[in-house]
């Protein structure tokens, strides 16, 4: 193999380790925007996610269970912003901010028990079929188990969002909650399940990040993932098939972030902190005139911002 493969190969499974939180809450904040709701509390539910699992799988020894944890905390925070937005009838953005704000100040509070915790990560890829694959498999025997999960979450949501009665439901409520309970759907179910199932992969994405990713807690560890999420979204045009590549963009930025350094390239720290944030954002500006010219942004998620 030479040595350009190599690199290849090292910088691939580095962008996919660091993209596969985001992946997660992406996912889950694209199927909450196609029914016509919008969640800025994503942020506080990928936080609250990954202090609970971070707590539960050190206290259990067992990532797992802090994935687990993770996740239903994730539910949590999202039952509360729906019951505000479908129940109460709230401002979709103002009760997103409330939640995040809520899930800040709970996990600052509650992590300071978890600073200096050890915790196991979940299993490596290495070992398993996934790293005998032609040519793949060099890149992915560095991950570990989440990230292939991330991708296979990925790809039955693409399959469920277009090929079930279901998921017509979904995409016909973000349309219009009208034209769907005329003919016997239910929006408020699919907008309910939406925010919920999204908040149960932020919460995953956040307890991914602190228990596997870095095994280790810090006050807002998420540095704004579930927000940058939601801009991605944008990017991806509302469409799961796209996930994992606009995903990806803020994966090798940080990537590239990391590594350049070592590489004998020479920028301010904080130029290189910025970096995959600034790719983000250039990712929004170039897709800007697309979206205006030809938005795929669901119908009801338009009056949101009305």
């Amino acid at each position: 193999m030479t040595e350009f493969a190599i690199l290849f190969f090292v910088w691939a499974g580095a962008a996919l380790a660091n993209a596969t939180p985001l992946i997660l809450v992406t996912l889950g904040e694209t199927l909450g925007q196609r029914t016509g709701i919008i969640n800025l509390g994503c942020e506080g539910a990928m936080l609250g996610g990954a202090c609970a699992g971070f707590g539960a799988a050190m206290a259990s020894g067992d990532p797992w269970i802090g994935m687990a944890a993770g996740a239903a905390t994730g539910i949590c925070f999202a039952a509360l912003h729906a019951g505000l937005v479908l129940g109460a009838q709230a401002n979709q953005l103002a009760s997103g901010i409330a939640v995040w704000m809520l899930a800040l100040g709970l996990t600052s509070y509650i992590g300071r028990a978890f600073v200096g915790g050890q915790v196991e990560p979940l299993p490596s890829v290495a070992g398993t079929w996934l790293a005998e694959l032609p040519i793949l498999g060099p890149g992915l025997s560095s991950l570990s188990i989440a990230t292939p999960i991330a991708l296979l979450l990925v790809l039955a949501a693409v399959w469920w969002l277009e090929r079930t009665r279901s998921g017509l439901s979904w995409r016909v409520a973000g349309e219009s909650a009208a034209v769907a309970a005329e003919n016997g759907m239910s929006p408020i179910r699919a907008r309910l399940c939406a925010v919920l199932l999204g908040g149960c992969l932020a919460g995953l994405g956040g307890a991914v990040l602190s228990v596997d990713y870095t095994q280790t807690w810090a006050n807002e560890i998420t540095k704004g993932r579930g927000l940058i999420a939601v801009g991605l979204v944008i990017v991806a045009r509302w469409n799961p098939r796209l996930v994992i590549p606009v995903c990806l963009l803020f994966g090798l930025a940080e990537t590239a972030a990391l590594r350049l350094p070592a590489m004998g390239v020479e920028l301010s720290s904080y130029v290189l902190s910025a970096l995959p944030y600034a790719v983000v954002l250039a990712a929004l500006v170039a897709n800007h005139i697309a979206i205006r010219t030809g938005t795929a942004m669901p119908a009801d998620l338009k009056k949101v911002f009305d």
